[in-house]
């Protein structure tokens, strides 16, 4: 059923890095996902109306939430689509990011108002009529939610969308509330045993439960979250790659929406070599990282004094003193100027988020520690955050 809907309303669906392809996935989820959970919304309120069922009734109303939700995906992918215009250089990628974030809470408020529904049902009971036919509903829609879960995971996972595997998520979540829902349908039916307000409730809670985790899933991009591990090696392995560059620092990722990343990194290069010939093959290395990863790289280059003994043995002596102190990364960018009194060694310390010490502390421990090896040693030290 799956490629059937790709092949027959997708055009080169085969590259997904396309755009307008990858805008057609998103368009032909999210129309998918309305027209299967209106229907499934009709059925089980129909349903619950007629046998007076609230937990029935709630699972309808997430379903009509889940259309909606479906409705908000299918106008986020049209809108992350546009191209950049004065107003947005950087595209409206990002878009997507916030339809995420409006689909967990829309599921949000759903929740909490079923919540309130259940809770008077369960203090105030009422008969409801047990009937096959709901029964019959009820097992139709969990394997349709199956199916639905399956079809935006894939899709999710091949268009690398935040959005449609949120979506996933929520469809497995109804999985296993309209299950709930059906015990208890079928325990109510079959005992004296009124489970229908409290199986709301459950129903209820497990949607707050499932929305309070979208919303911290979808908010991180928007804020800020680090790169995937796997586009940071993909970045650096394609870099040094090339004999001309010796070694990369500060390389920072910004994300404005799936398939729009820019990049800027630190490249050491020989200082003696050519400057003209390494410009070259930096230039080349950033058109081959957007051919490649579709990444728009800037390249930073700074010059290294390769083969001075004294710079060799400045890097042993801050190899040595930074790995005694907790929280340092690394260290990068080491140059020395030797003067009459004293030796002026500039070096960058990278330190991680966590480190005990602020800059001046650790400043500090690096100073003293390094003229333990030499009085004349004096650090001038910058220090940088990872952001990758």
């Amino acid at each position: 059923m799956k490629n059937w809907i790709i092949k027959t309303f997708i055009k080169n669906h085969e590259d997904v890095k396309d755009p307008q392809v990858r805008e057609r996935y998103g368009s032909v989820a999210g129309a998918v996902g309305i027209i299967s959970n209106l229907i499934l919304c009709a059925f089980k309120i129909l349903s619950g109306i007629i046998f007076g069922s609230i937990s029935i009734l709630a699972d309808g109303v997430n379903n009509l939430s889940d259309a909606s939700a479906s409705l908000i995906t299918l106008l986020g992918f049209k809108l992350a689509a546009k191209k950049p215009d004065k107003d947005h250089p950087y595209g409206h990628g990002r878009t997507e990011y916030l339809t995420g974030l409006a689909i967990s809470i829309m599921i949000l408020l759903i929740g909490f108002e079923l919540f309130k529904t259940s809770l008077e049902k369960t203090i105030h009971p009422e008969e409801i009529e047990f009937s096959w036919l709901s029964v019959a509903v009820l097992a139709c829609a969990i394997l349709i939610k199956i199916w639905q879960a399956g079809f935006n995971k894939s899709i999710g996972k091949l268009i690398d969308s935040d959005a449609l595997i949120a979506t996933a998520a929520d469809s497995r979540n109804d999985v296993i509330s309209t299950s709930a829902v059906l015990a208890a349908t079928l325990v109510s039916g079959f005992t004296s045993l009124n489970l229908d307000g409290p199986m709301g409730i459950i129903v209820a809670l497990f949607i707050l439960w499932s929305g309070i985790g979208l919303v911290k899933e979808t908010i991180s991009p928007i804020l800020g979250q680090p790169p995937e591990a796997e586009t940071v090696k993909d970045i650096s392995d394609l870099i040094l790659s090339h004999d001309s560059v010796l070694g990369i620092h500060d390389l920072i990722v910004h994300d404005y929406g799936p398939g729009r990343l820019f990049a800027s990194v630190h490249a050491e290069v020989d200082g003696s070599h050519d400057i003209f010939d390494v410009h070259d093959d930096i230039d080349n290395i950033e058109v081959e990282v957007y051919e490649k990863l579709g990444i728009i790289l800037t390249i930073h280059m700074d010059p290294v004094d390769v083969g001075n003994p004294a710079v060799e043995l400045a890097k042993d002596r801050i190899r040595a003193v930074t790995s005694n102190i907790e929280g340092i990364i690394n260290y990068h960018d080491v140059r020395i100027v030797q003067g009459p009194t004293h030796t002026n060694v500039v070096f960058d310390i990278v330190k991680d988020h966590s480190c005990p010490y602020d800059d001046k502390k650790l400043k500090m421990l690096i100073q003293d520690g390094l003229r333990e090896f030499d009085p004349k040693y004096n650090a001038v030290i910058t220090i940088d955050s990872s952001f990758v």
